[in-house]
């Protein structure tokens, strides 16, 4: 059974705040951009039925429906872990025997491809998770079909989700699912593994800036 993908994009006060001093004012619009770039990549992986965006922002909102996202507000405002379950809430209301997995926002050279590789692996197991390069953070949490959504993202939430029983999963030349964007040193390795058009369009607008 084809997966159903939850993202959550930030408010755009609260997004990207570490990369504040290398994009300046141009912050929310490349926050945006990677959210647009990660839901366009999800929505081409062939393990992909559907993806939910859980988020307030309605520029984002009007720009990932208009990629095919579906988009609910975050109605508990209490958080990523509530919001995220919310939106797997949704998805099971709709879809209540479906594979659900929470994604970043931020991974603005994803794959379709090494998605696949990912969920392909995770279909394997009840519930797993896919580490950032970090190996500090979690960009993928995947919950099989039945199996309780209880992501633990935030801080150490690789260690989180071990703890909690979930599999790490260990699939190889999946770079671009593990490479998500916190600071200008993430911003320069996405762009060696390559952006998307969004990002693509952002950057070159900072550059422009500049």
């Amino acid at each position: 059974m084809p997966w159903s993908l939850v993202i959550p994009v930030k408010r755009p006060e609260f997004a990207k705040t570490r990369l504040a001093d290398t994009v300046g004012e141009l912050r929310p619009h490349i926050a945006r951009a990677f959210a647009a770039d990660t839901a366009a990549a999800a929505l081409a992986c062939a393990l992909v039925e559907d993806v939910t965006v859980v988020t307030d922002d309605d520029e984002s909102a009007q720009r990932l429906r208009s990629l095919g996202a579906l988009v609910v507000a975050d109605a508990p405002d209490a958080g990523l872990n509530a919001a995220l379950r919310h939106g797997a809430a949704e998805v099971r209301a709709r879809r209540p025997d479906a594979p659900v997995a929470a994604l970043s926002a931020d991974l603005p050279a994803l794959r379709p491809a090494e998605l696949e590789q990912a969920l392909g692996a995770a279909s394997e197991h009840p519930v797993s998770f896919v580490a950032d390069v970090a190996g500090v953070g979690t960009t993928l949490y995947a919950c099989a079909s039945g199996s309780p959504f209880e992501p633990r993202f935030g801080g150490r939430s690789r260690a989180a989700h071990r703890e909690a029983g979930a599999v790490e999963l260990d699939v190889a030349a999946i770079p671009s699912v593990r490479r998500d964007v916190d600071t200008a040193v993430d911003l320069w390795d996405a762009t060696r593994l390559g952006l998307g058009p969004h990002t693509q369009a952002a950057v070159a607008q900072l550059d422009n800036v500049r």
